[in-house]
């Protein structure tokens, strides 16, 4: 058993030089967790590992995976118009392989519309899908309302039947904002208009999840041993293959520098600040982090609760590489 103690350290001194107030770190193996710590505090407390966050975009993979297993079960095709769920969406170009890839061209113009159907049917298109990459929460809208069409079911019924049942003891992750998660600090890092409890009261599909460490752990220990019950390696194989590679990034982002889509999992393989890149997971606004590494049987969470850590000097690479090195220690 690893024991962890580098990236331990890493969340420690975080905490101790006031980058962030709290957080909880946990790590898996194909075998089950390993760790789970929580640290500092928020909302008056101390912080307790069985605390929910705010995952933001750590959202996205999560309705990937409900949207892969209707794949595999023949129920959606990756080529399939969003046109044919939502007949006023104006493009035929448009399919479900470009929303989980982020190259459909939908131009977003706010996270908290009042509608979100009714703002993605009317978005106006910025490129032709499929022939560059624009990073798009909006693009989650349509396919909720895939899942919708072929289950009859919301994304949240969905996680309830499809995930939240395959976490040993029930998982919690939830739209639910009564399950009492850590105060975010910094919102207005998102922009002046941005409304966080609209954004949640939104149910958005792609950001307004909140989670448990260990919720994430469990079904990341789930893809590292190949669980059929979640989602068939050779689906997972397909959604951790790279779909965007030679696309130009419209708007490049330097976090993301050395990065390709996958369905939904952001593939790292080439990032300037990584030791280890054989990798795929996701990173929320907030700073949440959820990553496996498959050579190394390995996944780690990180759940905090500021905006933009980067901007308050928290270098993510660095737990990252604290993680893979210290995993034979």
């Amino acid at each position: 058993m690893t024991t962890h103690h580098i990236a331990l350290d890493w969340v420690r001194r975080e905490i101790k030089e006031g980058r962030l107030p709290c957080a909880v770190f946990g790590a898996a193996t194909s075998g089950g967790i390993e760790v789970l710590e929580s640290f500092g505090t928020h909302d008056g407390r101390a912080t307790r590992a069985d605390d929910h966050f705010a995952l933001f975009s750590v959202t996205k993979p999560l309705t990937g995976l409900l949207a892969l297993r209707q794949v595999e079960r023949g129920l959606l095709s990756l080529r399939r118009p969003l046109r044919e769920v939502l007949p006023r969406f104006p493009r035929p170009d448009v399919t479900l392989w470009h929303l989980l890839t982020h190259t459909s061209g939908i131009a977003e113009q706010t996270l908290t519309p009042d509608d979100l159907v009714e703002h993605l049917v009317t978005a106006p298109s910025m490129f032709e899908a499929g022939t560059l990459s624009q990073y798009c929460n909006l693009a989650f809208a349509g396919i909720e309302e895939m899942l919708r069409d072929v289950t009859g079911h919301s994304l949240a019924e969905l996680l309830d039947s499809d995930l939240n049942t395959l976490v040993p003891g029930g998982g919690r992750i939830t739209f639910d904002p009564a399950c009492d998660a850590a105060e975010v600090h910094h919102l207005d890092l998102l922009g002046p208009g941005f409304d966080f409890a609209k954004f949640v009261g939104l149910r958005h599909p792609a950001g307004a999840l909140f989670s448990r460490a260990e919720d994430l752990l469990a079904l990341g220990s789930a893809l590292l041993r190949g669980d059929r019950a979640l989602v068939h390696p050779t689906t997972l194989a397909a959604m951790t293959t790279p779909q965007t590679t030679g696309l130009v990034k419209l708007q490049p982002d330097p976090v993301n520098a050395g990065q390709d889509w996958g369905l939904t999992w952001n593939l790292r393989h080439s990032a300037p600040g990584l030791l280890e890149r054989r990798l795929y997971g996701h990173g929320g606004a907030s700073g949440c982090q959820w990553w496996m590494y498959p050579e190394q049987d390995a996944c780690f969470v990180l759940l905090i609760n500021v905006m933009a850590p980067s901007v308050f000097g928290v270098d993510l690479d660095g737990l990252h590489n604290a993680f893979t090195t210290g995993l034979d220690a």
